[in-house]
Parts: C-alpha cells; sequence; structure tokens
C-alpha cells in the first residue's frame, strides 16, 4: 500500500529549509526586485518552502518565477534562443531543439520510484529504496544549478476547477523544458494557492540538464517520490525524461486513483476525442495505445479534438463517465504524420499559425524540417539528431540513417487545430461513451471488435501486445504493454487491475451511460494474412470508419457478430460506413482478411497473457477465467472451421 508523506522527505532533508522566513530570506538573496514581488504573491507556506528547498538543494545563482503573464513567456522563449538550447526557424514561432543523440528517448534503466520499506513496486519498474535514492539524489542533484538561474513555474493538469485536476510546480534550469512546458499546460499562477486548498494537495518537479554532455549520460537519473509526489531529473535532456509535469506526474495521478480514489477515478495514457454521429450527435471517446501506435493519428481523425495522450476520468453524480485532458498541447510523434492521415496538424506545422518547438528532425538548409513518412519530397542533406546528414549516409553497425529520429516530436498547442473543442476546458468534462485499447500488432487481432461485457474490456485492455516503439532507448521486439500504461503503473499490477475492474463494476455509473469498451489494430498486415508484403491491410484514414462503427454501436444502433473475443462488425454495415465516411469503396475480399479470426495466433496472444500474469500474485481469478473462456470458445469454432474462421461462419 502506498504510504503518504512517509520517509524522509529528499529535498526537505537537503534543503534545511522549514519556515516560511527561511524561505523568504532566500528568496530574497536569490531574486531581483520583479521576482521577488512575484513569489511573494504566493500564500501557501508548504509551496514556498517547496521552492526553497529546490533552490537549496540546486544552489542556482538566480531565480525566476514564471507566472504565465505575456511578459514572462517571451522571456522564456528568448532565453531558450540565447542559451542555445532552440533556434529560430524561417517559419514564425518555430524553433528547433536537439537532444543528446543518446537520449532521445525515454530511459528506463536509469528511471526509478523510491520505495519505502515494504511498498510495493509494479513488477515492469525500477526501484531503489529510500536511503539508497536520498545519497544518490544528494551525489547528482546538489549544487547542480551552480551558475544557472532556476525557473519555477505554477501549472494546473487540467482544467481549473476541474474534480480530477492537479496543481503542479515545474522547476527547471532548462528553459527549453519551461518553454514546453508553457505550451502544454495550463498556468495557474493566478489560482495556484486556492486550487492547492481546493485540491488538498500539489505536485513538485525539480529538473536540470545539468552541463549536458553526452558523458554524462550514465549519470542521468530520474526519480519519482511517490510518498511525497515530487519527482527528480538530472543529466537529461529529451523532454519525456525532463518535463516531469508529463509522465512522472501522470504517475502520481495513477497512485491517487489507484490508492485514494479507487472504483471512482481512473488516471489514463489516454486520447479524448468527439466523433459527429447521425443527426448532429457527438460521441466522446477515450483510447490507449503504447507510444508511436496510432493514438494521435486516431485522436486527430475526431472531428472535436481534446487531447491525445493523457486523460483523467471519474464518474459524476448522474452515472456518467466523464473525463478532461491534463494538457493543453500536443508532444506528438511527427514520424508518418502526413497530408492524407493528419491534415489538422499538417496545417499548423506547416503554416505560419502557432508557435512550433520541433525537436530530433532534419532541417534543410532552407530552415525546414523533414521527417520519416511525411509523404513529401526529401531534401538530399541537411542536419538532423545525429549531426550532418546525406542521403545513404550509414550508421557505425552499417545501417541507414533515417532522415529523422522515429521518436522526432512537434510541441504545440491543442487550441489552433480545425478540429479543437471548445469543451476542452470545460471543468465538468466530456462524457466518455467509447474506450479503446490498441497496439501495434501486425498478425493476430482484427481492426475493431468490442468487449462483451465491461470485466472483458478490463481484461482487453490488461492485454495489450504491441512491437516496441522508439519512445524508450534500447526497446527491441515485441512487448506486452497493458492498458498501454505499464510504464506509468508505480505500484502493484494487481492493484491497477483491481482499479479497473471495480471502476467498470461500480454501480455508481447508469446503465445507460455505460461505455463500450473496445480493441483496435491498424497494423495487420499483408503478409500476416497469405500476402508476400509487409504493407498494411488498409489506409490511415480507415480509422475514421472503425470510429464511426463503435459510435453507432456505443448508441445499440448496429447489429455485430459474436464471436469468443467479443463483437465484430458485419460486412454490409462496415461497406455502407465505407461509402458514407470516407467515400471509399470497401470489398468483401479485404473483409475476410480484416475480420477472420486467426484462432493459432489469438492461442498464442492468449498463453502470452495467462503466463505472465500468472507471475504476478493475487491475479483475481476472473482475469484467468475470461481469458480460458475465449481460448474454449476459439477451440471449438477450430475444430468446426478450422484454423482460419470466417465471419461468415458465425454470422
Amino acid at each position: 500500500m502506498l504510504q503518504i508523506k512517509s520517509g524522509t522527505d529528499i529535498v526537505a532533508e537537503i534543503g534545511g529549509i522549514s519556515t516560511i522566513e527561511q524561505a523568504l530570506k532566500l528568496f530574497e538573496a536569490k531574486t531581483d526586485a520583479d521576482n521577488l514581488l512575484k513569489i511573494k504573491r504566493i500564500q501557501n507556506a508548504e509551496v514556498l518552502i517547496r521552492i526553497a528547498n529546490s533552490a537549496a538543494l540546486c544552489e542556482p545563482d538566480s531565480i525566476f518565477i514564471n507566472t504565465g503573464s505575456d511578459a514572462d513567456r517571451q522571456y522564456i522563449r528568448e532565453l531558450s534562443l540565447k542559451n542555445g538550447e532552440e533556434e529560430r526557424l524561417p517559419m514564425k514561432d518555430h524553433t528547433i531543439h536537439y537532444d543528446l543523440k543518446d537520449e532521445q528517448g525515454r530511459i528506463p534503466d536509469r528511471t526509478f520510484y523510491i520505495a519505502n520499506d515494504g511498498e510495493d513496486i509494479s513488477s515492469l519498474a525500477n526501484k531503489k529504496l529510500r536511503n539508497e535514492a536520498f545519497e544518490d539524489v544528494k551525489d547528482k542533484l546538489k549544487g547542480v544549478m551552480r551558475g544557472m538561474q532556476m525557473i519555477a513555474g505554477f501549472y494546473m493538469r487540467g482544467p481549473i476547477g476541474a474534480p480530477v485536476s492537479n496543481p503542479a510546480l515545474e522547476i527547471t534550469s532548462s528553459v527549453y523544458v519551461a518553454h514546453s512546458a508553457d505550451i502544454l499546460y495550463r498556468h495557474a499562477f493566478e489560482v495556484f494557492d486556492k486550487e492547492v486548498a481546493r485540491t488538498g494537495h500539489f505536485y513538485t518537479n525539480i529538473h536540470s540538464q545539468g552541463l549536458n554532455r553526452l558523458e554524462d549520460l550514465p549519470n542521468a537519473r530520474i526519480y519519482m517520490d511517490r510518498s511525497w509526489r515530487t519527482t527528480y531529473s538530472v543529466n537529461c535532456t529529451y523532454a519525456g525524461n525532463t518535463l516531469m509535469l508529463k509522465k512522472g506526474n501522470h504517475r502520481f495521478s495513477v497512485d491517487k486513483a489507484v490508492y485514494e480514489h479507487r472504483g471512482n477515478e481512473l488516471s489514463e495514457h489516454m486520447f479524448i476525442t468527439g466523433f459527429n454521429g447521425p443527426n448532429g450527435r457527438v460521441t466522446w471517446f477515450s483510447g490507449a495505445a503504447p507510444s508511436g501506435c496510432g493514438k494521435t493519428t486516431t485522436a486527430m481523425a475526431g472531428d472535436c479534438f481534446v487531447g491525445d495522450d493523457l486523460a483523467q476520468i471519474w464518474i459524476d453524480k448522474d452515472g456518467a463517465v466523464r473525463a478532461v485532458n491534463p494538457e493543453c498541447g500536443i508532444f506528438g510523434i511527427v514520424e508518418d504524420v502526413n497530408q492524407e492521415g493528419d491534415p489538422h496538424l499538417m496545417a499548423l506545422l506547416r503554416q505560419p499559425v502557432t508557435e512550433v518547438i520541433w525537436s530530433n528532425v532534419l532541417i534543410d538548409d532552407k530552415g525546414v524540417p523533414h521527417w520519416t513518412g511525411n509523404g513529401e519530397e526529401h531534401p538530399k542533406s541537411g542536419r538532423n539528431f545525429q549531426g550532418h546528414w546525406e542521403e545513404g549516409m550509414k550508421d557505425a553497425k552499417g545501417k541507414l540513417i533515417p532522415i529523422s529520429h522515429p521518436n522526432a516530436r512537434c510541441t504545440l498547442s491543442s487550441k489552433p487545430l480545425a478540429n479543437y473543442s471548445d469543451k476542452t476546458e470545460a471543468p465538468e468534462g466530456l462524457e466518455i461513451r467509447v474506450f479503446t485499447y490498441s497496439g501495434r500488432d501486425s498478425d493476430t487481432m482484427p481492426p475493431v471488435w468490442v468487449a462483451k461485457t465491461p470485466e472483458q474490456g478490463v481484461v482487453l485492455g490488461a492485454c495489450i501486445v504491441s512491437a516496441a516503439t522508439a519512445t524508450e532507448v534500447g526497446a527491441t521486439g515485441v512487448k506486452r504493454s497493458p492498458w498501454a500504461n505499464a510504464q506509468f503503473i508505480p505500484g502493484s499490477l494487481v492493484d491497477y487491475l483491481d482499479a479497473q475492474f471495480r471502476f467498470f463494476a461500480n454501480p455508481r455509473i447508469a446503465k445507460d451511460k455505460m461505455p463500450i469498451l473496445a480493441g483496435l489494430n491498424y497494423f495487420l498486415t499483408e503478409q500476416a494474412r497469405g500476402g508476400s508484403s509487409k504493407k498494411l491491410l488498409g489506409e490511415k484514414r480507415d480509422v475514421k470508419v472503425w470510429m464511426g462503427w463503435l459510435e453507432r454501436r456505443a448508441h445499440h444502433e448496429i447489429e455485430a457478430i459474436e464471436t469468443p473475443i467479443g463483437y465484430i462488425p458485419k460486412y454490409q454495415d462496415l461497406k455502407r460506413l465505407f461509402s458514407e465516411i470516407i467515400q471509399k469503396d470497401y470489398p468483401e475480399s479485404l473483409y475476410l482478411k480484416q475480420f477472420s479470426l486467426y484462432a493459432d495466433n489469438m492461442f498464442a496472444r492468449i498463453e502470452l497473457q495467462i503466463k505472465a500474469y500468472q507471475k504476478e500474485t493475487n491475479i483475481p481469478a476472473k482475469f484467468f477465467d475470461i481469458l480460458r473462456e475465449q481460448e474454449q470458445g476459439l477451440l471449438k469454432l477450430k475444430e468446426k472451421f478450422g484454423a482460419v474462421i470466417s465471419p461468415y461462419s458465425l454470422s
């Protein structure tokens, strides 16, 4: 069980500041008159002492208080350019940032949870006991900001006033990190005291890039102190490792949902988007997918975009499941973002519409960004994530160097998107009627299917499997990715699974408002269905049809074929929806390839999950019962129809 405010509070112990008088004395020594006036507007003593202890730990030469005012935000932009953390591009308000070439993704081998004695930590994560972590934090962060300015920002992870929003401090010496936070999160300086009082807590994030050298990367560390809701990040620059407002604080929000509000809240690695249905209806979706597996594409395919990465979810007083986006911007992978599949995003990336921070893409001699899969003609040379690049260049292992890093990103505000929803900032959130779960699955599951019960849907989410993506340094092969949230589940997987079962079985959810839980898979290949090509079966734009079918299924307006894994679409319904939604023909031969059940592949997938979850202690029996029931159902069908089971055999 999680122990809140238990054990040594590392930053407070090392910083040594325990009174408001001591904090103000430090601020007087480290701030100019303007910033001193700003920090004195914060009245919460715990917040002030926290910032002061961060400064006492890191020892910056000065402190800048970022209130989110136009002047403060402009100061951050200009300082990032001056310090060389970003470079200006010819497109108005566009800049380029390059991470260290060996740190362009998450670094799980140097990422740890700080654990108290006897505290459960996820079996998929690393941990250090508190006394060992104390010494490492002290060794690596003490004095790390000497010669630098510390920037302190005050943010809300979610719309101000929403029941599940969380106030957070971002404290960093990296102006690029501060600039990214300005774009991705809501400034809350003016209401920070009020929101801390309302929620009863705040998160703290402390980061320094150090000297920003390759030789320091072995000493990069990321710590999440769950007891004190504080993150420490040092000697790294990639935003996924440094902007701890994002996935660092997501972990704390997962803890809150699992250990403080179990069965009533969820904190998920999910998009939120609305799809138009018949007669002007908008149906809201939330969906999980590992990074690089189509989550942003799905979110952007929606008619009413809210978010592409994270969701805070709760049950309201009327029995509806509602969600808000903790973020207000996009830190998105750009590989394969193109006009065909992502027209709304492309409009912002190729026109001077809004501020964009590019990272780890190629910049040509005219200052134009280029990336893999953008559907445009590429230059023959330029500068990219590893330095000077020319077409045909190979790395030390003889492998062709791509034009952009597979984890190259763009950071921008969501608001300028043509499909941006004006309900994004509503504190009451959006009513979610469909949850989806997907991974990068080339050979097993169909493009879309719906769980027969909420419990089967929970198991579906627990059993996401995906090819490894470039979001983690050194990751290869096929791996389990439960709920696409596994890297961000701090505690026991058993506790998280129990929280999921309890949430979707909560009697507070009104029967007529119960969401459907569904699987998505965009990555089936021709090779897996009898062909020789590794080309995908279908196109990116087909997502609108899969979501259109789910939209109608959620409102009980469309029939389906029952199978052991859940409900799958009928051909005639898909044929009609392809024509209506994207004006495309949908041949029956493609339907049969996409929706026939390949039993042997499914058996292997089920056994993979059973063996993996048997290694955990106290997994509920119903989890295994649901998987065994699917397995037995598929076995009976195989005995009757063979290893490849046509949907027509079941209809």
